[in-house]
């Protein structure tokens, strides 16, 4: 399921009036965003270097090239920055990319399929895996924590997954 870009932040509108925006990052180091630079958009027609000018509330301040008033920093809100993953670093065996689990097939343990996976959450408590299958009434969302995913298989394409009975 690999892809060649991964999300790596997003735009959430201008910052100031000199063309700077305020970047959402989803880095684990927030600043490392820039060193992954360029950054595109998820269609790849633009590209962009990045230099982090500061610390602003809700993220940061960032200097776009290419961008250099408030009305270009405004149409750029809410555009999704996508960084080559040949850029990105290596992660321990026990850590993902959400890009990579996306699409992936669940199976529970006795190997019934689930579903598979449409979306990755964290809103702030950890990682929720959102499982959709054909002929459920709504989403399977199961928390992504070694006791619940004790398989995450991308070789395969998979995962194992142990709900608790009242998710089923």
């Amino acid at each position: 399921m690999a892809t060649d870009r991964i999300c790596v932040g997003a735009i959430s509108g201008a910052f100031g009036v000199k063309g700077e925006v305020r970047l959402k990052s989803f880095c684990t180091q927030p600043e490392a965003i820039a060193a992954y630079a360029p950054l595109y958009t998820e269609d790849g027609s633009r590209s962009f270097t990045v230099k982090i000018t500061r610390e602003v509330p809700g993220g940061l301040g960032a200097r776009l090239s290419g961008v250099t008033t408030k009305e270009e920093a405004d149409a750029l809100r809410g555009v999704s920055l996508f960084a080559d993953r040949s850029k990105l670093p290596n992660l321990p065996d026990d850590e993902f990319y959400h890009a990579d689990l996306i699409g992936l097939e669940v199976l529970d343990t006795g190997g019934q399929r689930l579903g598979t996976v449409r979306a990755v959450f964290n809103h702030g408590a950890g990682d929720i895996l959102e499982i959709f299958a054909p002929g459920r009434k709504t989403a399977l969302l199961l928390p992504f924590t070694k006791a619940i995913v004790p398989t995450v298989d991308l070789t395969a394409g998979r995962i194992i997954a142990d709900p608790p009975e009242e998710s089923e």
